[in-house]
């Protein structure tokens, strides 16, 4: 099986090709960085590393242009943003806009002609749709899109399955395990599972998405019912 994940080179996409490829899957990763996109494939066992700007969606079918039959696709290209309405930077909202709907959605654009009926694709949005916090006015928006996104993919690619991933506060992810242990506590405590939501619990999500095949059009949340308090 060949799985194409779009944001491989680290955090959860890297974990999500990693456990691909010890399954034995052909994968191909892609990163900004056509250096660590190879560097990073050579250490998971990806087939290959490619050099992808989500944020510069007219480069993408070129990017892209490689890459054969796809069985599985995952988009997991995520970019932080602090923004408010108060400070609004439109360069920010433009990038993280541009690059979670309009790349994503030309990514799947280009690789059309090598999906076929029996493919699936997962594409990653956020909890922070649900529970904005202070400078998540661009993020919380986005992640908003990608369900509205999931929803016309699904219907326009059908067969092919289409889903969405959003993580709450995944507690050993690079960004969330940098935070004080006293931030951590807090958010364990108002999770009713009493434990954040780890990588390992967002890759099982993600297969669960992929290989499910009556599972379509589904925003699936991965955080311990964080939302329900």
């Amino acid at each position: 099986m060949t799985v194409v994940v779009i944001g491989g080179t680290s955090g959860i996409g890297r974990e999500v090709a990693r456990c691909r490829a010890e399954r034995g899957d052909e994968v191909v990763i892609t990163g900004r960085d056509a250096h660590r996109a190879d560097t990073v494939a050579k250490e998971i066992g990806a087939a290959r590393g490619l050099a992808l700007d989500l944020s510069r969606p007219r480069e993408i079918a070129a990017a892209l242009a490689s890459v054969g039959r796809v069985d599985h696709l995952v988009l997991a290209g995520i970019s932080r943003d602090d923004n408010s309405v108060a400070e609004y930077d439109i360069d920010a909202a433009l990038h993280l806009v541009t690059l979670k709907l309009v790349g994503y959605t030309e990514a799947v654009h280009t690789l059309r002609p090598r999906l076929h009926d029996g493919s699936a694709i997962v594409l990653f949005g956020g909890q922070a749709k649900e529970r904005p916090y202070p400078g998540a006015t661009t993020v919380a928006t986005v992640n908003a899109g990608v369900t509205g996104l999931v929803h016309t993919l699904a219907n326009e690619l059908a067969p092919i399955r289409v889903n969405a991933v959003h993580p709450g506060v995944v507690g050993d992810s690079p960004f969330w395990s940098a935070k004080p242990d006293e931030v951590l506590a807090g958010l364990r405590a108002r999770t009713p599972t009493g434990r954040l939501a780890t990588m390992r619990d967002v890759v099982d999500a993600v297969d669960f998405l992929l290989r499910n095949s009556s599972i379509n059009g589904v925003d699936l949340a991965v955080d311990g019912g964080w939302l329900l308090r």
